[in-house]
């Protein structure tokens, strides 16, 4: 049987309408959830907190998200998406290997300093559940390739007597220490650590 005149104008017009309903009611959420992750922590606060502040039921709460942890991993990830970009702008205005290096860790401090008490948290559940989920492990491999192509670019520039691999596995184990100890450790000099272990890696990868 075929649809009346204009009635599949009008579906499609409604599934757009539904669409925007359901992000709506995300973005509701997520602002609830970093609202009282601000102000308990994310451990603290429970679902039905955000639930309560979102004015959302707590099965709409599961429809978008299935645990409080898929939650606490997408506000995390805001972190690492303001961190790409730094990555992206140093390709484009650092030319050579050391200096890319060095301006990555101290470019790391500001981030971390700029996100606040709230986001060590957050940074410590994401990188706890690195590896308990599909999305989180895919996650994993988007931080190695950018920091892959921060190195891509000056490869040549790199030592040789390591594969390229090997170099840019020790770039990014560097950055999981340091987001460890930030996010475990009380009073961490971040900046510090920060700006010694970009001068040494700027010192122990590249060419003499």
């Amino acid at each position: 049987m075929s649809l009346p005149a204009g009635s599949q104008p009008s579906r499609v017009a409604d599934l757009t309408r539904r669409q925007r309903r359901k992000r709506e009611v995300r973005d509701r959420i997520v602002d609830a959830a970093v609202r009282m992750f601000e102000s308990k922590g994310p451990q603290a606060t429970k679902v039905d907190e955000i639930c309560e502040l979102a004015d959302v039921a707590q099965k709409t709460f599961f429809n978008h998200f299935p645990s409080k942890q898929h939650l606490v991993g997408e506000i995390a990830a805001t972190f690492l998406q303001e961190f790409f970009g730094d990555i992206a702008e140093l390709r484009a205005g650092q030319k050579t290997a050391a200096k890319r290096l060095t301006a990555l860790f101290a470019s790391l401090a500001d981030r971390c300093e700029e996100a606040g008490p709230m986001h060590r948290e957050l940074v410590l559940e994401m990188i706890r559940s690195s590896h308990q989920s599909r999305h989180e492990a895919e996650q994993t491999h988007v931080i190695h390739d950018a920091f892959r192509s921060l190195l891509q670019d000056c490869r040549d520039q790199l030592r040789t007597d390591q594969d390229f691999e090997t170099l840019t596995e020790m770039v990014v184990g560097t950055f999981y220490v340091l987001m460890l100890n930030w996010v475990s450790l009380d009073e961490y000099p971040l900046r510090e650590r920060s700006i010694a272990a970009g001068r040494f890696l700027a010192s122990s990868l590249t060419k003499k």
